[in-house]
């Protein structure tokens, strides 16, 4: 079964009250849809790009788990494409899990992202970046991504300005040369994460996990690092000019 239906119906048997036999019904259902999506694998790549724009965000949850796993299939076959889709992909999560003021925020730092966004940023993070362009940035900036699983996700030169990803696992992310000025990373797993070169200005990283960060020439002015864990952190070279570590 596809990899991406699969994990997408873990992680809601994991964080979804939904019983058992509801879940294997979505999963049927799932599956039922991306039947359909395969008997179009005979059209043209920008046909089935095509139709892969329309069915996104328009239907439920469990159709665009399926668009999203066919869009990561033309991508992989079709190179010419690749870029095309990583802009579809990150303006489907902008559109989708749009940034929300701190003070509206009612969930903890627990909270997981929608499935379907979650698998939309499993493909953008494991993509081929031989493939990326030169001069051009993936953007998830003003985003809500509380709580992704982003472990060892390659989001190097990614503009992530006020993205909250408050709880988020970015266990051994390459963040190199990142935007993440005024970002929420409250409580994230940053363990062994590549920020060398970083813009964290003003970011929030209370409770952040940091042990075995690269933070070499990584800006840090104004951070709040309450509580933070440095332990084994390269800080040599960033910049720390009134970074806060206490209250």
């Amino acid at each position: 079964m596809l990899t991406v239906i699969i994990n997408a119906f873990q992680t809601m048997k994991h964080i979804s009250p939904t019983n058992n036999s509801q879940l294997s019904k979505i999963y049927l259902r799932i599956h039922a849809f991306q039947e359909k999506v395969n008997q179009t694998q005979h059209r043209s790549p920008k046909q089935r790009l095509r139709i892969a724009i329309e069915q996104l965000g328009n239907k439920t949850i469990e159709t665009s788990l399926a668009v999203i796993n066919d869009l990561e299939q033309i991508a992989h076959n079709h190179p010419q494409y690749h870029w095309i889709i990583m802009d579809i992909l990150t303006t489907f999560v902008r559109e989708n899990a749009p940034y929300i003021p701190q003070e509206e925020v009612t969930n903890n730092l627990r909270a997981k992202v929608r499935a379907d966004i979650q698998a939309a940023l499993t493909v953008i993070a494991r993509r081929d970046v031989n493939k990326d362009p030169e001069n051009e940035q993936l953007d998830l900036s003003h985003t809500d991504m509380r709580g992704a699983n982003l472990h060892g996700a390659n989001l190097e030169q990614t503009n992530l300005y006020q993205a909250n990803l408050a709880g988020a696992n970015l266990r051994e992310a390459n963040l190199e040369g990142a935007i993440l000025s005024a970002a929420n990373l409250e409580g994230a797993n940053l363990y062994l994460a590549n920020l060398e070169g970083a813009i964290l200005s003003a970011a929030n990283l209370e409770a952040a996990n940091l042990e075995g960060a690269n933070l070499h020439c990584a800006s840090l002015y104004l951070a709040g690092l309450h509580g933070a864990i440095l332990n084994d952190a390269t800080l040599d070279g960033a910049n720390l000019r009134e970074a806060k570590f206490s209250e």
